[in-house]
């Protein structure tokens, strides 16, 4: 089983602000699926649970607030047996710009506290993570990424998360590594030669 990890913050409030883009991103893969999200006491989060890319996935959102998100998932990711290796995380970077997404094999949090702290919980920086790139402020990063998006942005945003749900459905299917080579040089807007010859958007 793949567990789909989406980071953001609970409520109202923070919905359509550039730290919950993770959220955004696994409530795309549940319609695309037809997954229904169930409250999970036990393990502070939303779960959701079909096929997708072929494959048994675990669509996770934490409700810990972002600095805990490790509290949610290395309980989740342990209870259902899966391993590192079937972990992928969904964050937002505010070093990527906006429109862009990379994917990374592991490494350090890169700032990001609630990947700090799946780190700290899982015990291991070896597992993949598809950054969505959001860009930043300098001066006012907190306000930044808790503020609501433009209408401008908003629309570049829709973009990119329908891009993540095609990056994390190749990352499920065919590894992270063939995932990279496919997305990670693309501006956003830009096919790889592979997607022009076979017709993809």
């Amino acid at each position: 089983m793949k567990v789909i990890v989406g980071l953001g913050n609970p409520g109202q409030q923070y919905a359509d602000t550039p730290h919950s883009i993770g959220f955004e991103a696994v409530d795309a893969i549940a319609a695309e699926i037809g997954a229904t999200w169930e409250q999970k006491k036990a393990f502070q989060c939303l779960i959701a649970k079909g096929t997708f890319a072929g494959a048994t996935v675990l669509l996770v959102k934490p409700q810990t607030y972002m600095n805990l998100s490790g509290d949610s998932v290395a309980p989740v990711v342990r209870y259902h047996n899966a391993t590192v290796a079937d972990l992928l995380v969904i964050q937002d970077d505010i070093d990527l710009p906006v429109g862009r997404i990379r994917i990374r094999k592991g490494g350090s949090c890169g700032g990001h506290n609630g990947v700090r702290n799946i780190i700290e919980r899982i015990g291991t920086q070896s597992f993949a993570r598809l950054k969505i790139g959001v860009g930043k402020e300098r001066g006012n990063v907190i306000g930044h990424v808790l503020g609501k998006f433009d209408p401008e942005t908003r629309k570049t945003m829709d973009s990119v998360v329908a891009e993540a749900v095609k990056a994390a459905a190749e990352i499920v299917k065919n590894g992270p590594d063939r995932a990279m080579n496919l997305f990670n040089s693309k501006q956003k807007g830009d096919q790889t030669n592979e997607q022009r010859q076979v017709g993809l958007p």
